[in-house]
């Protein structure tokens, strides 16, 4: 049995596999950044080694680190949760070398689907149906091209070692191949040190449906499927099990499937086999194709929890510990439907850019499974994977579950930092999901319509005001607030600014816990208690109204409103983040359209530029400075102003 568990990851998989653990009797041993020092997986562990550094490479990556840290605190098992270096077969075999279980598939598995190509040829073999393509060791441009003829267009060009969309290229016309080949070598050469792709027939309306396997290295079972085609950029956005609309029969034939996928390779622990079907009609037994195997537990492992009624990481640790599967393929049966959705801070009005900094206020919907590494006055950094949380909804149907998992994020509330939260509620108000009927292009082609947001209402902008007055705290003595003033009530005037549009309101307190504000010419009254579908809160200068849309307005001091204006050629941080490099000094001349700066967040470096020639001036930017939103970095004085 394993008395003393490492978890070499973070985050809310940490968290979730510490929980796992501490039922079981087993004591745990977590790792740490230097970024992570108080984060929740630590708090969720026995003890905890700091490994130092704020980057992966610098902690979550250290095999040799990680390692000695097992031994050194008596670890006797090593989890990798997911990412990481969960499907790192060196680090598999090195675990294993050190004399310390590893809890998951033997490092053989894990290479043995490592690389598409070599995998697709061996599911060929045991019989897995495969996408027709090219697989071949020849990359030149003629043999690709001509591969490309022969299946027949559109076709995808995919990285071998390739994933989250890296090195993936569609291809709808002949004359476009070169160029999006190029470009798939390229991108495949920079992400994972190899150029090699394959070529596949692209498959119209795809859904994505996998199969969630386990295996103890003598015989494997299938616990049923996931759809997981709710996707964007190749990255899932929504879950569910089991998959809408699919038929006994063809969930029997990908189960055998995957289950001899598994067993080929002697596959141990959790496992995922990844299907891509043609979901243009409806599903029939060949209307599926392997796509890749997952040697890991999966993010969306949840719902497959839910239904089942088993707890997979429980599952893992007693496999690993030497023991068989707990249940036989007739023994696992399916109840209700499970959803799930991925809360991530991303600003989805700016095209989902990472959105960093604390969360001042966070408040989960409640019927849910809330699966997470953060906690309220917490810090979202910019070095690892921006996912407040993964939210499970789970009903004895589907509407039933889509109903709860939709109230759920609606009564959310996080205030400190942008999510997706609304968009999540949009996507979840699709008529397309809503009626099962959808596959991986439905996003892309509604996004505008997924992330238009709405104006907020004279009513919205009133509350918002009250609530930048700390009227609407529901622990306040509503009375208390009214205040004293003769022969005529008491009013306040309250600036306060969404996006664009600036506001001076007035607002004036009655008797009985009533507030008359006036929103540009139109009144609105309120009760300072009545809140039937919309929670508020001050955080940070900003007041947050949540409910079906969350609106954010900035508070605006007037003793501070002149020091909100910024000059022109101010070049501010647009979220925070890294300085990686500058490129200037101060008095320097530069042209309208030179780089000044590049600033890092979540992994993404973005190059900010003079918008006009000039002299630099207040540059305030160092290398390796973090800043926050909205800070001057440097300005770019116009020659005309310096003549003026």
């Amino acid at each position: 049995m394993i008395n003393k568990l490492l978890i070499a990851n973070r985050g809310e998989i940490a968290c979730r596999i510490a929980r796992s653990a501490r039922e079981m009797g087993i004591a745990t041993l977590a790792i740490a950044s230097a970024a992570d020092e108080e984060a929740l997986h630590v708090q969720s562990c026995d003890e905890v080694v700091h490994l130092g550094g704020h980057n992966p490479a610098e902690s979550y990556l250290r095999r040799d680190a990680i390692i000695a840290a097992a031994l050194e605190h008596g670890a006797d098992a090593v989890h990798p949760g997911y990412g990481f270096l969960s499907e790192d077969p060196e680090f598999a075999q090195a675990v294993q070398e050190a004399g310390l279980l590893w809890v998951g598939p033997p490092a053989e598995a894990i290479r043995a689907m490592g690389l598409k190509d070599a995998a697709k040829a061996l599911m060929q073999k045991v019989g897995v149906p495969i996408v027709p393509g090219y697989h071949g060791e020849a990359q030149s441009l003629h043999v690709l091209q001509q591969a490309a003829t022969e299946i027949g267009y559109p076709v995808l060009i995919k990285a071998v070692a390739g994933g989250g969309g890296k090195g993936m290229r569609r291809v709808d016309r002949p004359e476009e191949f070169a160029a999006h080949l190029a470009s798939a070598q390229s991108e495949a050469q920079g992400a994972f040190g190899n150029a090699r792709v394959l070529i596949e027939k692209f498959i119209a309306n795809p859904r994505h449906i996998e199969i969630q396997i386990f295996g103890d290295g003598q015989t494997a079972v299938h616990l049923y499927e996931r759809d997981c085609s709710l996707q964007r950029r190749h990255q899932k956005v929504i879950e569910e099990a089991p998959a809408p609309h699919m038929p006994h029969a063809v969930r029997n034939e990908m189960g055998q499937a995957a289950v001899r996928a598994a067993e080929a390779i002697g596959y141990v622990s959790a496992g995922t086999v990844e299907f891509i079907v043609d979901g243009s009609a409806s599903l029939r037994e060949d209307s599926f194709y392997f796509m890749e195997m997952n040697t890991r537990l999966q993010v969306e492992h949840p719902v497959t929890e839910e239904i089942l009624g088993i707890d997979l990481v429980a599952w893992q640790l007693q496999v690993a510990a030497g023991g068989v599967l707990p249940l036989t393929q007739d023994q696992i049966q399916a109840q209700g439907h499970s959803i799930e959705a991925r809360l991530y801070a991303e600003d989805s009005d700016q095209g989902f850019l990472p959105s960093i900094g604390q969360l001042h206020h966070l408040k989960f919907g409640p019927g849910l499974r809330v699966e997470t590494g953060v906690t309220q006055g917490g810090q979202v950094t910019p070095y690892y994977d921006p996912m407040i949380a993964k939210l499970i909804a789970t009903g004895p149907d589907r509407a039933s579950a889509l109903q709860r998992l939709l109230r759920g994020l609606q009564l959310t509330q996080i205030a400190g930092l942008k999510t997706n939260r609304d968009f999540l509620v949009a996507l979840l108000q699709h008529q397309d999901f809503v009626a099962g009927r959808f596959d991986t292009g439905l996003i892309a082609r509604d996004m505008e319509a997924l992330t238009r947001a709405p104006a907020p209402a004279a009513e919205d902008w009133a509350r918002a005001a009250l609530c930048a007055m700390g009227l609407l705290d529901t622990g306040r003595d509503r009375q208390c607030n009214v205040g004293f003033t003769l022969f005529t009530p008491l009013r306040q005037s309250v600036a306060l600014r969404h996006k664009d549009q600036l506001q001076t309101l007035q607002v004036s307190l009655r008797p009985g816990g009533r507030a008359v504000v006036d929103v540009a010419g139109e009144t609105v009254e309120l009760g300072l208690g009545d809140l039937p579908q919309r929670a508020a809160v001050l955080a940070a200068g900003k007041a947050y109204l949540f409910g079906a849309q969350t609106f954010v307005f900035d508070v605006i001091d007037p003793l501070e409103r002149t020091a909100t204006v910024r000059s022109d050629g101010a070049i501010t941080a647009p979220m925070p983040g890294l300085v990686k490099q500058v490129f200037v000094h101060a008095g320097q001349e530069v042209a309208a359209g030179d780089p000044i700066v590049v600033l890092e967040a979540m992994k993404m470096q973005h190059t900010l530029c003079a918008d006009h020639a000039g002299r630099v001036e207040n540059l305030s930017a160092t290398q390796d400075q973090q800043v926050e939103a909205g800070m001057v970095l440097a300005v770019i004085r116009a020659e005309r102003e310096e003549a003026g």
